[in-house]
């Protein structure tokens, strides 16, 4: 028995190891450690691999399972949210890179028109599986950024398919007579109309009955047996595999069945992704990057200098702010995964030579590996160019940002983003009378509901944007957004305005917490300890411990946070504290007076609240009037708001005071 490629692929996965876990201790993505585990296994290097024909085959399987993932993945729904970043800002992306990169490649090099529009596909693919793991552990994938970039990314998911369907053309392989276009077009119906057929009808039924069958192993079985009959049909059809890989993916993603096949390939698009990866790194040949390597960089630095000059108009166009559309143009400024099979299809087809390939394989590689510095410095990148871009603006015009006229408003609420927090902010505000104004970044949002809100298109972190639209004479503002950066850069402005602003910042790391304080941010909601008390919150409900003691619980916590928190400002500086800060241990709340509590119809001296319960009634509001430090003979009814001062466990331990009396059967 011949075991050399079980040697092969153990000997790979066992090296792939060591290589991703180096690569992760110095921050560099997975995807790569795979390249340099195919370089150092490939002939230029250790030469340890034997049977290369059997690794590319397992490779091309990678490719159908990576397609069909993706197709998987688009659903209807992500692609309706992320309607323009995908149609405006995703088309105009790709069209004027590879624009771009085409005019460079024939008018710099002398290529042909078809080998320029390859090297401009190529170019126009950005790196999926790199760009959006870095966002998701920066916490910014929600933010209008990584929207905008997930959109410009989805995009070029759906363009791969055309690219796959013109390499032959641009080649001449496929002449454009009248003959092969009909050709091309019975095919394409074909696609469809198949495509159409089976996810209306076939697909439901024989996913049905797989999963009626409740075994795992029978509707991993049919999902494999799906992609598998698909992709090879497509073949038989002139196409490629991974196209029809892409489709099968696409007839399951909108229908029930979709999550269940995600959960069964997954593991096999990991393994053998991974091989295909490998293998590409393999072709890598170490020797011609050491002769060439001053080549290779020039080509690396002009990649990402041209990308980031081309998608930056482009996602102007999706209507997005500055900082935001150069933050989105920096994280697609390397070449992506599928660029390494349109090349290897296009070297199949004549389109590249052997240099030209191991041209593009090297820098494309290298622009992987510093792409999570590319992205890490979005921020810094992207303020330096928007302060720079708008005091020559100004400096130039003389006037304002030419921002809409927004309402004269005093002593109102500003709500930062416009999402499901911002959207319950805004009606709570509403129902009580609060005025307010809604800022949001996304130009969609801010359409459709002008109608029907106070709602403006604007970058809260520009000074400007925040004076324009009352910052100065506003009484608090609501920070509900996802972009850990604009959060700091709004919260720091808008404290420098106006000292006095109320300021409640959403974050979602407990981390972040302070830093948001220390640039003046007074309440900062961390989602990560919240949920944390919400989860501990209900599973004491569900044991039936008393609500007192879960409502005690929940304050000793809160305290105890506080307090942490409180001593770790005052380390670091020592501002003039607030009545919080130097009084941790107490809280000053206002509540409602409910018709018929205990407390309703008594004077402050009967009540004897400091006395027998430790709460101090500071202020009584009563029909739009405040009287702060009320007479003892002052008598409190219902609908009066207590203003109170006491410790969190007194509040809650005596909160039957200002409620209703329960009717006792």
């Amino acid at each position: 028995m011949d075991l050399s490629l079980v040697n092969d692929i153990s000997l790979t996965f066992a090296l792939s190891v060591v290589v991703m876990i180096v690569c992760h201790k110095i921050r560099i993505p997975s995807i790569v450690g795979l390249l340099i585990t195919g370089v150092l296994c490939g002939p230029s290097a250790f030469g340890l691999i034997e049977q290369t024909e059997a690794v590319n085959i397992l490779s091309e399987i990678g490719i159908v399972f990576l397609m069909f993932t993706i197709g998987l993945e688009l659903s209807g729904e992500e692609m309706l949210r992320l309607l323009r970043p995908v149609f405006v800002g995703g088309t105009a992306q790709v069209l004027m890179t590879t624009g771009l990169f085409t005019a460079v490649a024939m008018f710099g090099t002398g290529i042909g028109f078809g080998q320029g529009v390859l090297w401009g596909f190529l170019a126009s693919l950005s790196s999926t599986a790199i760009v959006l793991s870095l966002l998701q552990q920066k916490g910014q994938s929600d933010s209008p950024t990584g929207r905008l970039t997930l959109g410009s990314l989805i995009f070029q998911d759906l363009a791969i398919v055309p690219m796959m369907l013109l390499i032959p053309l641009l080649a001449g392989r496929l002449e454009a007579d009248l003959i092969s276009l009909t050709q091309s077009a019975v095919i394409t119906a074909l696609i469809l109309g198949g495509g159409v057929f089976l996810a209306k009808s076939a697909v439901p039924r024989i996913m049905h009955t797989a999963l009626h069958t409740r075994n795992r192993d029978i509707v991993l079985m049919t999902t494999l047996v799906l992609c598998m009959v698909v992709a090879l049909c497509t073949e038989k059809l002139g196409l490629s595999l991974s196209l029809g890989a892409f489709l099968a993916g696409l007839l399951l993603s909108g229908s029930e069945y979709s999550l269940n096949a995600i959960e069964g390939i997954l593991p096999f698009k990991t393994v053998f992704s991974s091989i295909f990866f490998i293998s590409i790194g393999m072709l890598l040949d170490i020797s011609f990057v050491l002769e060439n390597w001053l080549m290779i960089f020039n080509v690396m630095i002009l990649l990402i200098v041209l990308k980031i000059l081309a998608a930056f108009p482009a996602m102007l166009l999706s209507g997005y702010p500055v900082r935001v559309c150069l933050g989105a143009a920096m994280c697609l400024a390397q070449i992506g995964e599928f660029s390494f099979v349109l090349a290897k299809v296009g070297m199949d087809n004549g389109l590249m030579n052997f240099k030209s390939y191991q041209i593009f394989l090297a820098s494309s590689i290298f622009t992987m590996i510093i792409t999570p510095a590319v992205i890490g410095s979005v921020q810094p990148i992207t303020k330096c160019f928007t302060k720079l871009l708008w005091k020559l603006f100004r400096i130039n015009t003389g006037e304002k940002d030419n921002l809409p006229e927004a309402s004269k408003l005093t002593d109102h609420l500003l709500i930062i983003g416009f999402g499901i927090g911002g959207k319950q902010l805004a009606r709570t505000a509403r129902k009580s009378g609060i005025p307010y104004v809604i800022l949001e970044m996304n130009p969609d949002t801010v359409a459709r509901f002008k109608e029907k809100e106070p709602i403006f298109y604007g970058d809260a972190s520009r000074t400007l944007v925040l004076e324009h639209f009352g910052v100065q004479e506003a009484r608090a503002m609501a920070i509900v957004i996802s972009d850990p950066a604009a959060v700091r850069e709004t919260v720091k402005n808008a404290k420098q305005i106006n000292p006095n602003l109320h300021i409640i910042a959403r974050t979602r790391f407990f981390g972040e917490v302070e830093s948001l304080k220390e640039l003046g941010a007074d309440d900062v909601i961390s989602e990560e300890f919240e949920t944390s008390v919400e989860i501990f919150t209900r599973v004491l409900d569900y044991y039936l411990i008393p609500r007192q003691k879960i409502d005690t619980f929940i304050a000793t916590v809160r305290h105890e946070t506080e307090m942490e928190s409180t001593q770790t400002r005052f380390f670091h500086k020592s501002p003039i504290p607030s009545l919080q800060d130097s009084l941790p241990n107490v809280k000053l709340a206002s509540y409602m007076l409910e018709d018929g509590a205990p407390l309703c119809g008594m004077s402050l001296a009967e009540s004897e609240l400091r006395k027998n319960y430790g709460i101090t009634l500071i202020a009584l509001r009563r029909e739009g009037e405040t009287f702060s430090s009320p007479a003892a003979d002052m008598r409190m009814f219902g609908g009066d708001t207590l203003i109170l001062l006491a410790s969190p466990e007194a509040l809650i331990r005596h909160a039957d005071l200002w409620k209703k009396r329960k009717t006792s059967f």
